[in-house]
């Protein structure tokens, strides 16, 4: 395996170069803690912010703003499309503490796209380019930027977009490797990394489709990019940036055992229940524990039981039951009766990142 080297944001080190892709509805606070954690993320980023919500008090838009210090270092990513909320939004997160300020120029949901938001300023270069001056003159934390290939399956201007990003003060830029067009299907063009690399000076790192430690270093040795960002892969495996930094320092990579498995899902919980309220809570831990148990023995049924759960006991005896049976060797049979269905996975902006 490639040798991979921590990079700096300004006076910021990345280190190890592994960044948790932010995703909608899943890299909240409680997401974030537990990925660090479990070790290897060099750079946490907050779900992404409307700075409509932001800079109008919402409630919802301040919770996602909070972050704890074990995270650091850490970036609050912000999207919108009129230049002086932009702007608002990223002195508020200079005065919240985030070490860096990143600006959203990849989400293809339509309802963000059509305020010119998002994906939609990959095909406004002037009003990207009024933004981001903008910010620069406000704050004094790094700015950085995640970027798609282009709008359209026909207009590939990530170089083009990366230069002007770089020449309005922006010190970092992540790209994912697919078109608002194309939004999640298909694979991500790495490619388009290695020749933003070739034209700027800034650090550059990719985002798309890394699930595998295999997948991540070939990422580094193909495109020579500076960082990695892993989205889904960590929803799916926790320990997938501590599992790389091993490989990295010629240690073997970790492998959880089932009660490693069992204990972050317990903590994963208690950290939910902390920060929010009993049904939220239930719901985004049926939404991780879908992820993380695909392929062990009698994970679809223990998806079911826990999609059937509605309370914290419940949750808690469903994965108390799991565990005990998979352990003792004895075959878990869920609900009696029940019909086997997967928990639904929310509709994110990035989680195919």
């Amino acid at each position: 395996m490639p040798e991979i080297k921590s990079f700096k944001i300004r006076n910021i080190e990345i280190n190890p170069p592994l960044i948790l892709s932010p995703m909608a509805g899943v890299t909240d606070v409680s997401f974030r803690r537990l990925l660090k954690r479990c070790g290897g993320v060099g750079l946490t980023v907050s779900e992404f912010i409307s700075v409509e919500g932001l800079t109008r008090s919402n409630p919802k838009s301040k919770r996602q703003m909070r972050f704890y210090a074990e995270e650091r270092p850490f970036a609050a990513q912000i999207f919108g499309g009129q230049p002086e909320r932009m702007r608002m939004a990223a002195e508020m997160a200079e005065q919240v503490g985030a070490d860096i300020l990143d600006v959203n120029c990849g989400c293809p949901a339509p309802k963000v796209v059509k305020h010119g938001g998002g994906s939609g300023l990959l095909k406004d270069h002037g009003r990207l380019e009024t933004i981001l001056k903008e910010i620069k003159k406000a704050i004094t934390i790094p700015l950085t930027i995640k970027i798609r290939a282009g709008f359209y399956d026909s207009t590939i201007n990530a170089v083009e977009t990366a230069k002007l990003a770089e020449a309005c003060g922006v010190e970092h830029i992540a790209l994912h490797g697919r078109t608002k067009e194309q939004g999640y299907r298909g694979v991500a063009n790495w490619d388009l990394v290695k020749q933003i690399k070739e034209a700027v000076k800034v650090p550059v790192s990719g985002s798309g489709d890394v699930t595998t430690i295999e997948g991540a270093f070939a990422r580094f040795r193909d495109t020579g990019c500076d960082g990695v960002l892993i989205g889904r892969g960590a929803m799916a495996n926790p320990w997938i940036f501590r599992q790389v930094e091993d490989v990295s320092q010629g240690r073997e990579p970790f492998q959880p055992t089932l009660a490693d498995k069992r204990r972050i899902l317990l903590e994963y919980f208690d950290m939910l229940r902390e920060d929010m309220p009993e049904t939220p809570a239930i719901n985004r831990m049926k939404q991780l524990a879908g992820q993380f148990t695909r392929g062990l023995q009698g994970g679809a049924l223990f998806r079911t039981s826990l999609y059937h759960s509605h309370s914290v006991d419940e949750i808690l005896s469903r994965i108390e039951e799991y565990f005990s049976a998979i352990e003792s060797g004895q075959p878990y049979y869920g609900e009696t009766g029940a019909k086997v269905e997967e928990a639904p996975v929310l509709d994110s902006c990035e989680a195919a990142a």
